[in-house]
């Protein structure tokens, strides 16, 4: 009786446990995946680097196309009214970034040289369609785009992966990753590029070989160092890098404002319009005297450059706004703030919406290829 005693406990403990193991498991099993599904579930939407930059690469060309002809009427204008003279340097604006353009002599059949009598922009936009085609809208947008497109790239790719990394520190509501992300990813691409403008605006301006270019940079650089590289680098900063924080500051809040307004989780394409046009508008005007700053020292570099001037003695940022103040008041900070609306404004709106519009379509389609069997 005592081993029958002994053999039933000892089955009856064995059954607990089996029974403990078995409901212990099952709730480690279901928890853990559960987990996975959870896992899953946040990066579904999530889109991959690549992605990323394609979608910016799409909203970049996209932009050129619509912005560039503006720019293109404003400068044909310009000539009309105030003919460029050899070396003289003028800005030249795909939406995307500014480059300067050296003139070529006076025999030259450069596009901003063509003739025209134009009344306006209207009659600009409609007279050159009719005598030169509409190609000629788009005078001078592929050598600028292989700059642009880069930079680009770099901005916007870099912007969402460092408001990524800063929301897993900082925490996702935190107001201050759209300032700081905005502001070291213009501080990226900006560096990225700096140098290869200077050079692209080299090679137009002297005409020179590769060879020749290299001999040129290389002596620079054994005189002035590395830096000289980056001329001009400062002023562009001081105007990028603080529109880029108001810029990115002003979007996601206005895209949130108006997705809670409307009652959708993710922006459409009017929202992200609307919150690039209202958000540029502001950074723009807040940002002009800095850009008024940056185009009288770039202009002043380029004036040395030409002339073989000892670059050392260049005014420093401080001293242009001083000039520019003695000069025409405080209102010189503000010189041609209205062109420049009319410019950034929409660029903004149709860069930012096409990159969302891009975003979404690859969140989309990473769902519908993580719901396949």
């Amino acid at each position: 009786m005592l081993h029958i005693f002994i053999a039933e406990g000892l089955a009856s403990r064995h059954h607990n446990s089996v029974a403990a193991y078995k409901r212990y498991s099952g709730k480690f099993f279901f928890s853990s995946n559960k987990a996975m599904a959870e896992m899953s579930d946040n990066n579904l939407n999530g889109i991959t680097v690549t992605q990323q930059a394609i979608a910016s690469c799409c909203g970049a060309i996209i932009t050129s196309l619509c912005v560039t002809p503006l720019d293109v009427i404003k400068t044909r204008l310009q000539a009309q009214s105030n003919p460029f003279s050899k070396g003289k340097c003028f800005v030249y604006s795909s939406g995307l970034m500014d480059h300067r353009c050296v003139c070529e002599n006076g025999d030259s059949k450069a596009w901003y040289k063509k003739p025209g009598h134009f009344k306006g922009m209207l009659d600009a936009f409609v007279k050159i369609i009719q005598i030169e085609g509409i190609r000629s809208l788009w005078s001078g947008l592929p050598p600028t785009l292989i700059m642009a497109l880069p930079a680009t790239v770099i901005y916007f790719t870099c912007y969402d992966q460092l408001s990524e990394a800063l929301k897993s520190r900082l925490g996702k509501d935190n107001e201050h990753i759209p300032v700081l992300a905005g502001s070291l990813s213009r501080v990226g691409s900006v560096t990225v590029v700096s140098p290869l403008e200077l050079i692209r605006t080299r090679m137009q301006y002297r005409r020179l070989s590769y060879k020749q270019l290299y001999a040129r940079i290389s002596s620079e650089v054994a005189v002035d160092g590395w830096f000289s590289l980056w001329r001009g680098w400062s002023s562009t900063v001081l105007r990028d890098v603080p529109f880029s924080a108001l810029y990115w500051h002003n979007y996601e809040r206005f895209k949130k404002m108006l997705c809670k307004e409307v009652g959708v989780h993710e922006p459409t394409f009017f929202i992200a319009f609307t919150s690039g046009v209202a958000s540029g508008s502001i950074a723009a005007v807040v940002t002009q005297p800095f850009d008024v700053v940056k185009t009288h020292r770039q202009t002043e570099l380029w004036t040395r450059e030409t002339s073989e001037i000892p670059q050392g003695g260049c005014p420093s940022a401080w001293a242009v706004t001083r000039k520019i103040i003695a000069q025409n008041g405080i209102t010189g900070l503000f010189a041609g703030i209205i062109p420049r609306l009319s410019k950034v404004a929409p660029a903004c709106a149709i860069m930012i919406s096409s990159y969302e519009y891009g975003k979404s379509f690859f969140s989309h389609l990473n769902e519908k290829m993580n719901q396949r069997p």
